[in-house]
This record gives C-alpha cells, sequence and structure tokens, in this order.
C-alpha cells in the first residue's frame, strides 16, 4: 500500500518556465539592476493564480513588481491534495539577469 500514500501528499501548483516569462523594466534595464525574487503564488484548482506576495526581494522594486505581474499571468498546473486538483500555495524564485 506504499504507492498510494504518495497520493496523500500536498503537490504544489507548477508552471512552465520556458514559456512564462517576464519582461525586463526599461528603468532597470537602464540603471543595470540584477537579482532574485522568491514569491509565493495561491493558485486555484482551475490554474488561475488567487493571490501573489513577495517572500523575499531582489532588492528592487520595479524587478519584484514585474516578476509578481508577470508570474501572477500564467496558466499553472493545479496543485493537488490527496491526488485531486486543490487549491495550493507554491514557491517561486525568479532570477534577474542582464546577457
Amino acid at each position: 500500500m506504499s504507492a498510494s500514500a504518495a497520493f496523500a501528499a500536498e503537490v504544489p501548483a507548477s508552471f512552465d518556465a520556458k514559456t512564462c516569462k517576464a519582461d525586463y523594466p526599461k528603468a532597470s534595464l537602464m540603471n543595470e539592476e540584477q537579482g532574485t525574487v522568491s514569491m509565493s503564488f495561491l493558485v486555484s484548482p482551475g490554474g488561475d493564480v488567487k493571490d501573489s506576495k513577495v517572500d523575499k526581494s531582489s532588492g528592487f522594486k520595479n524587478l519584484d513588481k514585474a516578476a509578481i505581474k508577470a508570474i501572477s499571468a500564467c496558466k499553472f498546473k493545479p496543485g493537488t491534495k490527496d491526488g485531486a486538483p486543490a487549491e495550493t500555495w507554491t514557491k517561486v524564485d525568479y532570477a534577474w539577469k542582464l546577457d
């Protein structure tokens, strides 16, 4: 029965980081701002973001706001509880790097 025990856990929502990207804010580009913002998103069973918050700032408000806005607009794969789609919080780190 150990296989079914895996389904009892909560699985957080996820999204495709390749297709969901934030645009670098112009002011941040000009100021050469870089950093990683850590965020949490509350994702509905339908895959939509219901709430979001910054857990750890990148050090730049513009970068934090742009990341929250862009990721909030993404379609998530809903998380699950006991194998069924459920509202879950998921953590996302978004790294802003200048090429």
